[in-house]
């Protein structure tokens, strides 16, 4: 082809110019095209939620920004788009770095199979996983079903990680007239309320916040993070989870600042938090060679599990209103940032699903609606792993206490009243149960409970006994 033939970037969950393997190749041929799909159709039920419509909204300006305003933007079926400028423009080919939710892997392979009958080159990278599934397996040559041996036995023994790419030192663009790409608007990311506006105040978006954010915790918080990663009130995590789905940040980029760090880290913590990477890879396994793990038990004994039928009091989970602290600071938290503490994560999801006795799927289709992190993997994964159906799952007998999960990780009530401030004039004691507190007490804190405060839904003891007796049927 001459020297004006292009090739097409293709953007998808790596919206960021650094450690970019599909775009540093590209830059290299020259005269590029970017490109990103807002592919709902093959996504179907798992397109992006609520909240991952508005992150990728505010990214891909800043994605864009940094390409000089050379982003072009489609909404509909990638397999057509990509035929259509391959029909109607010079192009010699397409790189993209690979995903692995099953759809994707479905769809890539037959878009590369057709554009490759069409002449077109097709390249694929690796940019979001340090390790790729189907090169991790036991001995056997099975995939692992258990995070110590993958992670111990299966990843680090490998070759390291590789070392992230720099950023294209130049980017030369394709001048080419593509009057049917989309607005950032014309995507329909934002929805018509303003909810998404109070949300996004809690966050920064892009490449150059993903990089700040990677800076802070490591000057500022890795130091602390075995030990404080479980107290939701401290600033201790990282919060780097939506940065990383987006793909504004490499895991590789987290993984060679975080193990330097840790060169001269005496207590673990680096070292911790790289297991929370490796757990993240974990969840990936699991998916590529699971491609039904997002709806189907990965233990088949839980599809005799008895659910219970009535749903009606799921409203009252999904908005914080069970009247258990714990339980509904983490929800309100969850609606009002776009993100849960990952302690408090595992404590409402044994709530719905054990206490509640409500099917997992429902908690697993709330939290990818509302979560600027939904990412299909670690959802589906840890929605398993809490529900005792998963890989390497909590035992179903292992039932978090929401009273004492509170006490310990949250001993002042700190977490508690920041999303329940109605709880803030109550002795420390009290906020973690209400319930228990002298008529008196609640009357000088000004609290009425089923009034200011909604009364416990549940007996915790009861439905502790129930849903352990209905787990001993499936014997």
């Amino acid at each position: 082809m001459s020297d004006s033939a292009i090739t097409i970037v293709w953007f998808r969950q790596d919206l960021r110019r650094a450690d970019n393997p599909a775009l540093k190749a590209a830059s290299e041929l020259g005269n590029i095209l970017p490109i990103y799909i807002l592919d709902d159709d093959d996504a179907g039920e798992w397109k992006p939620g609520a909240a991952s419509r508005v992150w990728l909204h505010h990214s891909l300006k800043s994605l864009d920004a940094s390409l000089a305003g050379k982003l072009r933007l489609f909404h509909g079926d990638a397999r057509a788009i990509l035929e259509r400028l391959a029909d109607e423009l010079p192009v010699r080919a397409v790189f993209w770095n690979r995903c692995y939710e099953p759809w994707r892997v479905e769809r890539d392979t037959r878009i590369k199979r057709e554009l490759e009958q069409g002449g077109v080159e097709v390249r694929s990278f690796n940019a979001s996983l340090l390790w790729e599934p189907w090169e991790v397996s036991k001995q056997d040559g099975t995939p692992y079903r258990v995070f110590t041996p993958f992670y111990e036995k299966g990843c680090l023994p490998r070759t390291p990680p590789r070392a992230p790419l720099e950023p294209p030192a130049r980017l030369d663009y394709a001048d080419a007239d593509v009057d049917y790409a989309a607005s950032i608007d014309a995507l329909e990311l934002l929805p018509d309320h303003d909810w998404h506006a109070s949300m996004m105040r809690h966050w920064r978006v892009g490449e150059d916040a993903a990089a700040a954010a990677l800076d802070s915790f490591c000057e500022e918080n890795l130091s602390d993070y075995k030990n404080g990663r479980d107290f939701p009130a401290l600033a201790t995590t990282s919060r780097l989870s939506p940065h990383l789905h987006h793909g504004e940040i490499s895991p590789h980029q987290v993984w060679q600042r975080v193990d330097h760090e840790g060169l001269r880290d005496s207590g673990g913590n680096a070292a911790h938090f790289l297991r929370e990477l490796g757990w993240r890879e974990f969840s990936y396994h699991l998916l590529y060679h699971n491609p039904t793990l997002p709806r189907k038990n990965f233990n088949s004994k839980f599809d005799g599990f008895e659910w219970r039928t009535s749903e009606a009091d799921i409203p009252a989970w999904q908005r914080g209103r069970t009247g258990f602290p714990i339980v509904d600071a983490g929800m309100r938290e969850l609606w009002q940032t776009g993100y849960m503490h990952n302690r408090v994560r595992m404590v409402v999801a044994s709530f719905v699903i054990k206490n509640m006795l409500v099917h997992w799927h429902h908690g697993e289709d709330w939290f990818w609606d509302c979560l600027v992190d939904a990412d299909l993997a670690n959802n589906s994964a840890s929605w398993q792993w809490v529900a005792g159906s998963g890989a390497d799952a909590a035992p179903y007998f292992r039932i978090f206490n929401p009273v004492l999960q509170s006490e310990k990780f949250d001993p002042d009530g700190d977490y508690l009243v920041r999303y329940c401030p109605e709880l803030e004039g109550l002795p420390k004691k009290y906020r973690h149960k209400p319930w228990e507190a002298k008529p008196e007490v609640l009357e000088e804190a000004g609290i009425e409970l089923g009034v200011d405060y909604p009364e416990p839904m549940l007996d915790l003891k009861a439905t502790r006994e129930r849903a352990l007796e209905r787990f001993k049927r499936l014997d």
